[in-house]
């Protein structure tokens, strides 16, 4: 199941602890990469354009819990 992400006036909080800031994400993504390469072999990503981002799961930092997040309106959103 994916989940939402947080837009400019929205934002995720755990619903086990009350977390607001720390979570570890996975997410599946497609990307085209423009990659420069130095004389030596040592690559750089210089442009990414995301075709399709998929958030698969997310883990609460603080209690462990996972996939226990909610979307909650960001203070002063819509103000």
């Amino acid at each position: 199941m994916a989940l939402p992400q947080p837009t400019e006036g929205t934002r995720w909080r755990c619903t086990l602890c009350g977390n607001l800031t720390r979570f570890d994400v996975t997410r599946s993504s497609r990307v085209v990469e423009y990659l420069h390469l130095d004389l030596a072999g040592e690559a750089r990503v210089e442009e990414r354009d995301v075709l399709s981002e998929r958030i698969e799961s997310v883990r609460c930092r603080w209690c462990d819990a996972v996939d226990q997040v909610e979307l909650v309106d960001r203070p002063g959103a819509g103000s």
